[in-house]
């Protein structure tokens, strides 16, 4: 019997138990490769708006041209996000001052709150999939180890209670039941790799992001290219 036939007579062979593992990996394969999917669409999205972000930013004449541009475009990609709310927080400060707690500080302490948390709102964005992509990853091969040892308990318990049995009788069912610790593992593997792809694709958006809001920030309060205000501006 090729793997087909074999599933389908373990399948047929199991309890509820069996079946109910087989199943929960399945779902489990199905929400992996759909949080693989999604994920790698958003980020080939997100890598070419930034990029287009990022060169209509250095292009630009001034920060008012800036302003201009995201007013009349979607902030959806982290950096027109965090510039949008920059430009924002310096208005904000420069026209009303401090009137309330989260406002404390000078302009640059504002700033530099505001951007934090910008960019911290932008992490969690990033991370969004990664918690059940890290944990299919962790758990579907102990799901698929279950359910071989209690196919295999299943299996020798059926045995036993037929009497005396062979080693074709035995070597049958107990290999058809290591068809789940195969399956664990073909649901993991998929999900290990996207997960450390992923983790390792956010790192350099963020590394990015903030190296862009140091030169952000200088801008804001200097005026200044960051290289010429460095130790003046402080950044974040």
């Amino acid at each position: 019997m090729d793997f087909k036939d074999n599933l389908t007579h373990f399948l047929a062979q199991s309890d509820g138990v069996g079946q109910t593992l087989f199943a929960l990996l399945i779902a489990m394969s199905i929400a992996s490769w759909y949080f693989i999917i999604v994920k790698a669409w958003q980020g080939a999205r997100m890598r070419r708006r930034s990029a287009r972000f990022l060169k209509t930013f250095w292009d630009a004449a001034s920060l008012t041209e800036v302003a201009r541009y995201l007013g009349n475009h979607a902030l959806n990609e982290p950096f027109a996000y965090l510039t949008q709310h920059a430009l924002t927080a310096a208005r904000h400060h420069a026209a009303y001052g401090v009137h309330r707690l989260h406002e404390a500080g000078s302009a640059q302490e504002f700033l530099t709150r505001s951007m934090r948390r910008a960019i911290d709102e932008e992490t969690a964005r990033l991370e969004w999939g990664l918690t059940a992509l890290a944990s299919i990853a962790s758990t579907a091969p102990f799901v698929g180890l279950f359910g071989t040892v209690w196919g295999v308990y299943h299996a020798l318990l059926g045995i036993g209670q037929g009497g005396a049995a062979t080693l074709d009788q035995i070597a049958g069912p107990v290999g058809e039941a290591l068809i789940m610790t195969g399956l664990g593992l073909a649901v993991a593997i998929p999900a290990v790799l996207a997960y450390n792809a992923c983790a390792r694709a956010n790192r350099l958006v963020l590394a990015r992001l903030d190296a862009y809001a140091h030169d952000l920030f200088a801008f804001l309060t200097t005026g200044a290219p960051v290289g010429e205000q460095a130790a003046a501006s402080g950044g974040l």
